[in-house]
């Protein structure tokens, strides 16, 4: 391991992301772009802004780790509505203590949001910052640790990292330790770094230059499906200059980002049925229908073995990126033989593509498929029925409507019958190719243009903190519904990740590099000191 000192901060990479950094840097500077938002210096203010946190965060790490970690420990599943509130709360209480003026936003049947501002006397802008509180679901039997244990660790799991004591106050914290626990880096992370600068700004007696405005969601996990709804009924509270959606990971070389896009997300539950009740494998195999095979079978027809998805229009209308933007993606490093070693990939899809132009056409993914029992508790029977659920990314023009209804077609095309309810007897008695299709709607992609005016300060910020220009990334790979609030409120918006992109992000384990959260607070700090 390569310790490498940025003139900003401590981080630990390996030679060849040392290499790629400074050669990037180099290609930047060669092949810079009218449309992409240049990097000014940093104003007096951010540059003693920036000294603060840094030094809050080398007085306070220990006390800066154990609140995070507190709030890491309340479960945040979005149907949990007992701990999702028990969330929303201690947020809001956070948001208080800090001078902000804080309250949940209510709508029937939805996680609160929680809502804050800060009104700084003569700012001449308004920063608005979106971060998500709730969290995947998780299978704990699955994991390494207790989920909702936070559990420090001297290093990644997979690198040899044991469990580690929180430091005590005064004790230094090493940037490479890992806190493990669900939403540690998807999305709570913003969260402590907001209030890590927030608190550092407070404690050097350094104002804010911008006025802030605070929305934190609790039902991101599950599409988002009240998000319209809060915005429309609260629309008065929302105007803003810029939205900085907090969410996703750095770039896989460990370069900070600045992604200007999501995709879009829809998906699907596919049912195909058998008998009505188990049959014994001996007496009815070869003559009983097998859902479990018939499931495998009409999933191996959706898509190629180079990864094409054989939907008859599946592909016919995304909009391909612009000249700004394949010239953004030309300038990013190519990660991908580095991902394949990390991931024991031997090859990829479509003859090793790489993943930058794969993230800019939908994508059709099996989440997960349930027939029967397997191993140990498996039983010599035919199943009633099997189930897959999938997933669609959607690209810049993919309705998510319009993509459902060219499975569903495709489906009707292998000559099935599709139903949206559950059948009944009759039902399956009348049609021997049967399959029950449940939609999940979800929402379009969305992209900001390169040249937006309000990134400019944002790059500029985020180069002084990192010690190196972030890459301009035209399309995250990730989904968040931002169309909703380019429709809304017609205001700008760029994601900004801080979490480390081997942060097993859903997953079973998920964590968060520290020197990662060091990084988003300094960020923080000069954002919101910004000119």
């Amino acid at each position: 391991m390569f310790s490498f000192r940025y003139t900003t901060g401590d981080f630990h990479l390996r030679p060849r992301v040392v290499a790629l950094g400074l050669c990037l840097l180099l290609s930047a500077s060669v092949q810079a772009d009218d449309t992409a938002p240049r990097s000014e210096a940093p104003s007096p203010l951010q540059q003693q802004a920036l000294a603060a946190a840094r030094e809050y965060r080398q007085a306070h790490g220990p006390a800066i780790l154990r609140d995070f970690a507190s709030l890491l420990a309340i479960p945040n599943v979005a149907r949990d509505d007992e701990n999702i509130r028990r969330n929303a709360q201690r947020i809001r209480d956070e948001l208080t203590a800090r001078e902000v003026s804080a309250r949940l936003l209510e709508v029937e049947g939805a996680p609160p949001v929680v809502f804050g501002e800060r009104n700084i006397p003569g700012a001449q802008r308004t920063l608005a910052f979106y971060v998500h509180y709730d969290g995947q679901p998780v299978d704990e039997a699955r994991w390494t640790v207790p989920p909702w244990q936070p559990t420090l660790m001297s290093a990644a799991l997979e690198t040899g990292g044991e469990a580690i004591p929180f430091p005590e106050d005064g004790a230094p914290v090493d940037p490479e330790w890992r806190l493990y626990a669900r939403s540690a880096g998807d999305d709570k992370a913003p969260l402590a770094a907001l209030f890590g600068a927030l608190d550092a700004l407070e404690a050097a007696d350094i104002e804010p230059t911008v006025n802030l405005k605070f929305f934190f969601e609790g039902e991101e996990e599950v599409g988002s499906p009240h998000l319209e709804q809060f915005i429309t009924r609260y629309r008065e509270l929302l105007d803003a200059d810029l939205w900085l959606i907090c969410d996703g990971p750095s770039h896989q070389s460990g370069a900070p980002q600045l992604v200007f896009g999501v995709r879009g997300y829809t998906g699907f539950d596919l049912t195909v049925y058998g008998a009505n009740r188990y049959l014994h494998s001996g007496h009815y195999g070869n003559w009983a229908p097998n859902p479990a095979q018939e499931l495998a079978q009409l999933l191996a027809s959706l898509k190629n073995d180079q990864g094409r998805v054989l939907i008859d229009g599946f592909y016919d209308s995304t909009i391909p990126p612009g000249a700004a933007e394949r010239a953004a993606l030309d300038r990013l490093p190519v990660y991908d033989e580095e991902l394949r070693r990390e991931l024991d990939l031997a090859a990829t899809e479509a003859d090793n593509a790489p993943l930058l132009d794969r993230l800019l056409i939908p994508s059709l993914n099996v989440r997960g498929m349930v027939s029967g029992a397997i191993g140990d508790a498996a039983r010599n029977v035919i199943p009633t029925e099997a189930t897959a659920s999938l997933d669609i990314r959607l690209a810049k023009g993919n309705d998510p409507v319009a993509m459902l209804d060219r499975v569903q077609a495709h489906l009707e095309g292998l000559g099935y019958h599709v139903v949206a309810d559950e059948p009944d007897g009759a039902t399956r008695r009348a049609h021997p190719r049967l399959v029950r299709m449940v939609r999940r709607i979800g929402y379009p992609a969305t992209r900001t243009p390169l040249d937006e005016p309000q990134v400019r300060p944002v790059a500029t910020a985020m180069t002084y903190a990192a010690g190196q220009e972030p890459l301009l990334v035209p399309t995250l790979g990730g989904s968040l519904p931002l169309y909703v609030f380019v429709q809304h409120l017609e205001t700008p918006l760029v994601v900004l990740p801080i979490a480390n992109h081997d942060n097993n992000q859903h997953g079973p384990d998920e964590n968060l590099r520290l020197a990662n959260l060091w990084l988003g607070i300094d960020i923080m700090a000069t954002l919101i000191t910004m000119p």
